[in-house]
């Protein structure tokens, strides 16, 4: 899973000399930032050398998931969702002996009912190609986008490698073929982009977050370009996917967003505690193998394929 960042737009500090030789200060647009001296007992911001940031904050992006459900309700939709995680866990070794058919099957059902059990309506729009290799590329706005896509085609997801620390989440990840990538070694990028592809020569689907950080759903990320290189490379078709989370009576929310220096307790409350919380997940045309012969414009069209509407529409209550 991609963890949230926040950040501002890149600046860079030089020094140039004003009148009387003195140094001034220049801030020029698009560069990497200057280091800053630590503060006392708070360690320095570890910077990546290529992650995207998304200026997203939970107090300047996420309101409260108004309208409220009373507290019993949402304590008690907070301990279903973690019964049904946990019970998604220990059935890991029974779902692996499945026929591929029935673990997609079953897999589909768990992801619906992790959404479910929180509270959250779904709407799914088109359908997914069924088998072979392909290459599933979604805007990112909360935790909840994983289950969504797993609900929409099971496939092997592409996180950072830190996620493989995690409680609870990294063991779950690593046991169910998560592609981790080091995203603080740009020279282990064409790596991860060979593994991706060799995934989708193999006939299965892998799940990617392109815009590389969580939004608050009111603006979106760039599609980075990397992850399409495997498609390219693979010769596999690309199935670009929109998520929306709206309230009832479809006005946007932004309650279910997981972004900056939130908590994924803070983040779990505002979904559990929500009234008429629906996520909207459109499955757009597939762009097919041929179409695009570099990665710039396959990621273009990839981010731009959600003005086109699937055929078909499916609710879950």
């Amino acid at each position: 899973m991609s963890a949230p960042r926040t950040g501002v737009p890149r600046l860079v500090t030089v020094r140039r000399p004003r009148g009387g030789g003195r140094p001034g200060t220049v801030v020029l647009p698009g560069a990497v930032p200057a280091p800053r001296r630590p503060v006392a007992d708070r360690p320095a911001p570890r910077v990546s050398a290529w992650l995207p940031t998304a200026p997203c904050s939970p107090r300047g992006c996420v309101e409260s998931a108004r309208p409220w459900t009373g507290v019993p309700r949402a304590v008690l939709r907070l301990a279903a969702l973690l019964l049904v995680v946990v019970l998604g866990v220990s059935l890991i070794p029974l779902v692996g002996r499945m026929r591929a058919q029935t673990r997609d099957r079953s897999i589909r059902r768990w992801c619906l009912a992790v959404v479910r059990t929180a509270g959250v309506r779904t709407r799914i729009t088109g359908a997914a190609r069924p088998t072979g290799g392909l290459l599933i590329v979604a805007n990112h706005i909360s935790w909840l986008d994983i289950p969504l896509l797993a609900a929409v085609r099971p496939a092997r997801m592409v996180a950072k490698t830190e996620v493989r620390g995690w409680p609870v989440v990294g063991p779950l990840a690593a046991r169910g073929g998560t592609l981790f990538i080091d995203r603080d070694r740009l020279r282990a990028l064409p790596g991860t982009v060979e593994r991706i592809a060799e995934t989708l020569r193999g006939g299965s689907a892998v799940a990617a977050f392109p815009e590389g950080s969580t939004w608050c759903g009111r603006a979106q990320g760039r599609y980075r370009r990397a992850v399409f290189q495997a498609a390219l490379d693979a010769g596999v078709p690309v199935q670009p996917v929109r998520i929306h989370y709206r309230l009832a009576g479809g006005t946007a929310s932004t309650a279910p967003a997981f972004v900056g220096e939130d908590s994924l307790l803070a983040s779990l409350w505002r979904v559990v505690s929500a009234r008429g919380l629906m996520a909207e997940v459109t499955l757009c045309p597939v762009i097919t193998p041929g179409a695009h012969t570099d990665r710039r414009a396959l990621a273009d069209a990839a981010q731009g394929g959600e003005r086109h509407a699937g055929p078909a529409s499916t609710a879950h209550p």
